[in-house]
């Protein structure tokens, strides 16, 4: 076997084996077995665990910690990141701490939750190039008696796996995404719709009545995990973004 011909297999394996680090680090994460704040085994121990270089190990977690799944601590180590909180100009938290910021009883309740494959209309909210399994939860959140935002969401199943078995009785499904999934990048998009005949009866408003449309794409590293739009009564409710002037 010539020289040439050797280091051809050698990079085809340190390739390969760079993708399985990567792979099987990133599927125990998106899985929820290792949840935030989990240690990653040292670069010492996974170069013993795979039988590769050390360089090969470092390559691996660098990508991981510039897609936002882990977090490089010097001379601790590197860990699951912890769930982000607030994004550059909505924050996305969940709406129960809207309510009680008004002085208001908070009350969750779901509407509808079905498991199904994905169709035309999913894939595309999703943003998914192949048909999967999604779940599809509906549900009302209450400020007082009153309905404050009607929440219709999907959740990738293949990136969430856990959500399959989670009813969403007792907890809407924002705040449990927020605390299980760590994600790395989200889109919004606002706009204002009239209210038709079943938004109007679920919210309790007028037909026609305006109201605020707020969805929202969310993404860990490259793979969507949830599109979810809020829907609430314009009247009832203001977004504000506090900035500072760019620089240069």
């Amino acid at each position: 076997m010539s020289m040439a011909e050797r280091t051809d297999i050698d990079d085809s394996e340190t390739v390969s084996l760079h993708q399985r680090i990567l792979s099987d680090i990133r599927e125990k994460i998106l899985s929820g077995t290792w949840a935030p704040g989990h240690r990653i085994p040292f670069e010492h121990e996974l170069t013993a665990e795979y039988k590769c270089s050390r360089m090969t190990v470092n390559k691996a977690l660098s990508q991981l910690a510039k897609a936002g799944l882990i977090e490089r601590r010097r001379r601790s180590g590197s860990f699951v990141r912890q769930p982000q909180s607030q994004a550059a100009v909505l924050e996305l938290h969940d709406i129960r701490i809207e309510v009680e910021a008004l002085g208001l009883p908070y009350r969750y309740e779901r509407l509808e939750r079905l498991r199904r494959r994905s169709n035309v209309e999913d894939r595309a909210l999703l943003g998914l190039s192949a048909a999967g399994s999604v779940l599809a939860v509906e549900g009302l959140h209450f400020a007082g008696e009153r309905p404050f935002a009607l929440e219709q969401r999907l959740i990738n199943l293949s990136a969430v796996a856990e959500a399959r078995d989670e009813e969403f009785l007792e907890i809407a499904a924002g705040p449990w995404l927020i605390g299980r999934v760590p994600w790395s990048e989200a889109e919004h998009r606002i706009r204002a719709v009239a209210a038709d005949e079943t938004i109007a009866d679920v919210l309790d408003i007028d037909p026609g009545a305006p109201c605020l449309v707020v969805e929202r794409r969310t993404w860990s590293a490259e793979h969507p995990v949830t599109h979810v739009r809020f829907i609430y009564p314009a009247e009832s409710h203001t977004l504000v973004a506090r900035f500072t002037p760019s620089q240069g």
